[in-house]
C-alpha cells in the first residue's frame, strides 16, 4: 500500500471552522465580514464536507517514534540508554522513577504546549511536532463528540454515508478515552460537548467504570464500520488507499483489548476489585478478540505475514510502502513516514566505528535471555539463567547462539556476526565485537558504548551503519499500534483468564495454547510444551513470554507489566548486562562471522547494570498539577 492516504477533499476554511464550533464565543466572528460567513451546519450537511471534518481525527493519532531526534517508547525492561544520553531521555527518566518527564522534551506522550524546541505548540504534519498523546487525545475527543451531536444535521448521505461517518466518530471517541486510561487510569469519560461556558467539574471514575463507557463505543462502531472500506461504495473513491481507515475489525480488537485491560490484575485492583484477573472482563474480551480473529480468518481482510518478510512489519527500504504488510491493524501517525529513522534515531543502534553511529540504546540481556527461548518452543531453561545448562531445552552456556528461537536471530545481533556491509574496516568493527572488553563495549566514547552485549535488529536493516548512505538505509519506519498476532495472544490471554485452558470463547474455534501456537508456526517455532498447560498460572507465564518475544520493542512491555502487577517486582526491575570471553581457540574475523551461531565462549553470566526503585505510585502517570488543581473532582494519582 502507498503511504500517502488519499484523503476526502474538503474546503480547509470548512475544517477549521467544523473543529472549533461549539470552542469560541459569538464575538470572535464580529470582526468577520458576511461573505466570509460559514453556517455552523454547512460541514455536517453532507458526507463530503462531514468525512473532511473527521479526517483530523487521523491526524490527532499520536507518534511514538518521532517525535523527536532521540525517542523512547520502550519503557519497560527491555531497553537501557547510554549513561549520557539517558540522563535527557523519556526512557532514562523512567528508569529513575522520574513520571513526571513524561511532559517533556522527546516525550510522545507530552501534553502538546511546547514543541520539541520550546516553540509553542501547533499542529502540523513536521515529525518533530507529533506525539502528544495528551493534547491530541482530549482534542480528539472533544472533536468526536462535536461530530457526534452534529450527526442528525447530516441529511444529504445514504445510509452507508451515515454509518461510515457515525462509525468512525464513536471508534474515535473510545479509542483516545482507552490511550489516555492506558497510562493514567480512570479518567472522566467525556461523551457530550461540554458548553464553553459550563463550570465542568466531572469527576474521575474506576478503571473499569471508564472502559465500560469506552466499550459501548467501540461496539456501536463495530456495528455500524465495514469490514474493508474498499467493498463500499463511497470506498471505491479511495480504493487502495483505505488500510488506516477504521473498519469493524479494528474496532473489535480495540474493544476486546479494552476489556482486556479492565480485567487485567492493576486495573481490577484499582476498580475495587483483587489483583487476580476479573473473568467477566476477559470473557468478554475474549468474544471481542475472537470475533475480530473470525473475521479476519474468513475475509482475510488480516493476516499473519510470512516469516522471510518479517522484517517489513517494522521497516521498509527504498518503497514508499508503509511497514506492516497486510497484518498491521493501526498504525502511529505516519506524518513524516517518510523521513523516520535516517539520522539520529537509527544511528542509535548502529555500532561505534560506523559513521556517525553510537550505542545509546541496547536490548537488556535479562529481557532477551528471560525471554527468547530455543527454536523447540522451550524457554533457556527454568529460570532463564544465561549460566545453566538445560538438557531439556537444548541451552548449552557455552554455545548461547546456537539453536535458538528464529526471531531472536530478526531482532539481535551477537557477538562475531557481521555488523558493517564495509569490508575495509578493522575486524573489530567490520565484525561485532560485544565480548567483555570488544571494542563496541570499550570505545571511549560513554554515549557509543554498547552497554549490554547485544544488539537490537529489529529496527534497522543488520547492516547498516550510516543513516545517509541510500545503498545500506533508505528505511522507513512506522510502528504498528496493534498488529495481528497481538490479537492471537490477547486472545489467548483473556480467554484462559476467562474461560480456562481448554476452552474457547464462543465466537472463536481456538483455545488458548492454539491462538499462541498460531504465532508460533508462522516463526517455525516449538508450540506451547504440556508443562505449561498444567494451570491457568502456569499458562501465563509462558504467555508472558510469548507476547516479550513477539511484541519484542514495539512499546507494549510497559503497559503489560504494568497490568500484570509485575512492573516493582524482580526480575522486572532489573537490567543486566552479558559477560563473556572469546573462545581463545575459536574463530575469528569473517571465519566466526560465517558461523557464529556454533561459536564457543567462555563465563558467560549477567551482571546488574540498573535496578529500578519502583513504588506502587509508578504503575500510574502523574497528572500535571496544573491539572489536578482545576477543580478538586479531578484527583492526583496516588502517591504523586
Amino acid at each position: 500500500m502507498n503511504l500517502k492516504i488519499k484523503y476526502f477533499k474538503i474546503p480547509f476554511s470548512l475544517i477549521l471552522i467544523a473543529g472549533f464550533l461549539g470552542l469560541v464565543s459569538c464575538e470572535d466572528y464580529l470582526d468577520k465580514s458576511p461573505e466570509s460567513d460559514i453556517s455552523e451546519t454547512e460541514p455536517f450537511e453532507n458526507f463530503e464536507n462531514f468525512q473532511g471534518f473527521t479526517e483530523e481525527l487521523y491526524n490527532c493519532i499520536p507518534c511514538f517514534t518521532a517525535s523527536a531526534y532521540h525517542n523512547s517508547w520502550n519503557l519497560g525492561d527491555d531497553e537501557i540508554w547510554c549513561i549520557s544520553g539517558g540522563q535527557s531521555q523519556l526512557g532514562g527518566y523512567i528508569d529513575q522513577g522520574d513520571y513526571w518527564k513524561w511532559d517533556s522534551y522527546g516525550s510522545p506522550f507530552c501534553s502538546g504546549t511546547k514543541n520539541w524546541d520550546g516553540r509553542s505548540f501547533t499542529k502540523s504534519d513536521n515529525s518533530k511536532e507529533l506525539g502528544h498523546l495528551w493534547g491530541f487525545s482530549w482534542y480528539g475527543i472533544r472533536k468526536a463528540n462535536i461530530g457526534i451531536a452534529n450527526l442528525d444535521g447530516l441529511t444529504d448521505a445514504t445510509q452507508e454515508e451515515k454509518n461510515l461517518i457515525e462509525g468512525q466518530l464513536y471508534f474515535f471517541r473510545a479509542w483516545f478515552h482507552f490511550q489516555i486510561m492506558k497510562y493514567w487510569g480512570g479518567i472522566p469519560y467525556i461523551n457530550r460537548v461540554v458548553p464553553a461556558n459550563e463550570v465542568f467539574k466531572d469527576g474521575r471514575l474506576s478503571y473499569q467504570e471508564a472502559a465500560d463507557l469506552a466499550a459501548s463505543d467501540f461496539r456501536r462502531a463495530a456495528e455500524l464500520l465495514p469490514v474493508d472500506w474498499d467493498d463500499t461504495a463511497v470506498g471505491k473513491t479511495t480504493l487502495g488507499n483505505n488500510m488506516q481507515r477504521a473498519n469493524k475489525i479494528m474496532a473489535l480488537a480495540y474493544l476486546g483489548k479494552n476489556l482486556l485491560y479492565a480485567g487485567s490484575p492493576l486495573m481490577n485492583e484499582v476498580s475495587g476489585g483483587s489483583t487476580e484477573y476479573n473473568p467477566d472482563y476477559c470473557q468478554q474480551a475474549a468474544e471481542a478478540l475472537g470475533e475480530a480473529l473470525a473475521l479476519s480468518e474468513s475475509t482475510g481482510r488480516y493476516k499473519l505475514a510470512d516469516f522471510s518478510e518479517y522484517s517489513q512489519l517494522f521497516y521498509v527500504q527504498n518503497s514508499d510502502n508503509i511497514p506492516g504488510k497486510e497484518e498491521t491493524i493501526f498504525w502511529e501517525n505516519i506524518a513524516g513516514g517518510r523521513a523516520r529513522f535516517r539520522w539520529n534515531q537509527i544511528n542509535d543502534y548502529i555500532a561505534d566505528g560506523n559513521s556517525f553511529g553510537g550505542f545509546l540504546l541496547a536490548p537488556t540481556a535479562n529481557y532477551v535471555f528471560q525471554n527468547y527461548g530455543m527454536a523447540n518452543g522451550l524457554p533457556i531453561n527454568k529460570e532463564g539463567n544465561v549460566s545453566e545448562a538445560d538438557a531439556e531445552s537444548g541451552y548449552d552456556p557455552e554455545y548461547p547462539w546456537r539453536d535458538r528461537d528464529p526471531r531472536f536471530y530478526k531482532d539481535i545481533l551477537v557477538d562475531g556476526e557481521r555488523s558493517s556491509v564495509k569490508e575495509d574496516k578493522p575486524d573489530y568493527i567490520e565484525f561485532a565485537s560485544l565480548y567483555t572488553g570488544g571494542f563496541f563495549r570499550t570505545t571511549p566514547s560513554e554515549n557509543k558504548k554498547n552497554r549490554t552485549g547485544l544488539m537490537e535488529t529489529k529496527w534497522k536493516p543488520r547492516l547498516a551503519e550510516y543513516a545517509n548512505e541510500s545503498t545500506t538505509m533508505q528505511n522507513m519506519t512506522v510502528l504498528s499500534l496493534m498488529r495481528l498476532a497481538d490479537v492471537y495472544l490477547m486472545y489467548a490471554e483473556a480467554t484462559a483468564a476467562g474461560y480456562g485452558l481448554n476452552k474457547t470463547a464462543t465466537s472463536y474455534s481456538l483455545n488458548p495454547a492454539e491462538a499462541i501456537n498460531v504465532v508460533r508456526d508462522r516463526a517455525g517455532v516449538g508450540h506451547v510444551a504440556n508443562k505449561f498447560l498444567t494451570s491457568v498460572d502456569v499458562f501465563m507465564s509462558e504467555l508472558q513470554r510469548e507476547r516479550a518475544v513477539e511484541l519484542s520493542f514495539e512499546g507494549h512491555r510497559f503497559c503489560d507489566l504494568r497490568r500484570w502487577k509485575l512492573l516493582d517486582k524482580k526480575p522486572y526491575t532489573l537490567k543486566c548486562s552479558l559477560e563473556f570471553e572469546r573462545d581463545p581457540n575459536g574463530l575469528t574475523g569473517a571465519a566466526l562471522a560465517e558461523d557464529y551461531k556454533n561459536s564457543r565462549v567462555l563465563n558467560l553470566r549477567m551482571e546488574t547494570l540498573l535496578e529500578r526503585k519502583f513504588l506502587e505510585k509508578h504503575y500510574w502517570f502523574p497528572f500535571l498539577i496544573e491539572d489536578v488543581n482545576i477543580y478538586p473532582e479531578f484527583k492526583q494519582n496516588p502517591g504523586w
